[in-house]
């Protein structure tokens, strides 16, 4: 039996509180690591697709799928399956790149079903057709290749080029 007491956030509930690099992965205590985005954040949509975007392009798609996470949870229950599918392409490209290649496959085509609903809308100027396209062609080559790819290199864009950020 482990005798060494579990880590707790603020409100009591188990959360470790050792470092993560910038793709999440915990290190050991006392390293320097990335900075995790405080959980709970209530953001407008536009704040979060800018913050997630960042994130993303800075190969931190783990962070990224923070954000979005607290957009899925505190946005309006006609858009949880936008933002759930858009974490879960986030959290596919950390998976794809920590070499995940089975995992990373799974959830981006998790995310991809998700987030096609909403093609015809594209609410906030999202990508939908874009994000489904990037998805699926990064699932392929997980499934084909099998190697870890750069965050950074392989991020894609959230939203069309013309659509103003921030």
């Amino acid at each position: 039996m482990n005798s060494t007491p579990r880590d707790r956030d603020a409100e009591g509930r188990a959360r470790s509180a050792r470092p993560r690099d910038g793709l999440g992965r915990p290190l050991p205590y006392g390293e320097e690591g990335v900075a995790r985005q405080p959980e709970g954040v209530v953001r407008t949509p536009d704040e979060t697709l800018v913050e997630a975007q960042r994130l993303l392009d800075s190969g931190m798609p783990f962070h990224a799928h923070e954000v979005l996470e607290d957009a899925w949870k505190s946005g309006p229950d006609e858009e949880r399956g936008l933002w759930r599918g858009l974490a879960q392409l986030a959290v596919g490209l950390t998976h794809a790149a920590r070499g995940n290649a089975t995992g990373g496959a799974a959830l981006l085509a998790r995310g991809s079903e998700s987030v096609a609903p909403y093609a015809a809308e594209r609410p906030y100027g999202i990508d939908v057709d874009g994000l489904t396209r990037w998805a699926g062609e990064l699932a392929g080559e997980l499934r084909r290749e099998g190697a870890a790819v750069p965050a950074a290199g392989r991020a894609p864009r959230l939203r069309t080029a013309h659509h103003p950020q921030g």
